[in-house]
């Protein structure tokens, strides 16, 4: 039986289990199971993979995205950049490998990280994209603006990142004012505000000044309809929540873990 999962802390909600378990059964695959696998400290993943010897891959998520590369033998050049790995495939290696190695009788795995967070956020954003050059403005800079960060220079479209406190490099949210909303067409959120059950929370900025010219992304996905995204909606932008990203980004851990 090959046993994936998630690692992380606190594990009240997953939607990885919850989409595993669903593909699972209405794919027929009878051989795999997804466990949540709650680690308080990322020091406890060796333990974790030598009492489960099952493991074939892992989804990483709060607080062990950065923690848990310095356990990774191999990193994908986008988990490098964007500085967080959330999928770990294990690579079994075989006796014979092992000894050449001089690793005889050790139960060695290779780990491998990647950034399946990147590839979902792109393909979800690409075909909404108009095809003439458009500036961007992302809400938070956290953990989760990672990945948005990346995709946003790999497409060539610049971006201004607002925060709760001005800098050099990023605008308070007190500075988003009608000019900058005009010049920014895309504004994604990647904070966690708007998320169940604080529904009515969303990012402060003057959305009265929104347009149909406008694309609003949220990387929130429960529920799927936020605040955010419904005050867009109301003045004619088109809206887009985080699910398809979490899809998308669900079936390549799985074909990572199967390749």
């Amino acid at each position: 039986m090959k046993k994936f999962g998630l690692i992380g802390y606190p594990l009240k909600h997953s939607f990885s289990k919850q989409y595993y378990n669903d593909k699972f059964e209405k794919e027929g695959i009878t051989d795999c199971v997804y466990e949540l696998l709650p680690l308080q400290q990322i020091s406890e993943l060796p333990g974790l993979l030598k009492a489960s010897p099952e493991l074939c891959g892992l989804n990483v998520t709060i607080p062990h995205k950065i923690g848990v590369m310095f356990y990774l033998d191999k990193i994908s050049p986008e988990a490098k950049e964007v500085d967080a790995v959330n999928c770990i495939k294990i690579i079994k290696r075989n006796p014979v490998e092992s000894f050449f190695c001089g690793e005889v009788g050790v139960d060695k795995v290779q780990l491998a990280g990647f950034n399946t967070d990147v590839y979902g956020f792109e393909e979800s954003l690409k075909p909404l994209l108009p095809k003439r050059p458009i500036k961007a403005l992302v809400l938070g800079d956290g953990g989760a603006a990672r990945a948005v960060f990346y995709v946003l220079k790999k497409l060539h479209i610049d971006f201004s990142v607002v925060s709760r406190r001005a800098t050099s490099k990023q605008l308070s949210y007190e500075q988003v004012n009608p000019e900058v909303i005009a010049q920014h067409l895309l504004i994604i959120n990647t904070t966690p505000l708007g998320t169940f059950p604080d529904v009515e929370a969303c990012p402060q900025i003057p959305y009265e000044y929104l347009s149909k010219d406008h694309l609003l992304y949220d990387l929130v996905y429960n529920p799927a309809e936020t605040a955010f995204l419904k005050r867009g909606a109301a003045r004619g932008a088109t809206v887009k929540n985080g699910m398809e990203m979490l899809v998308l980004q669900a079936e390549k851990n799985w074909e990572i873990w199967n390749n």
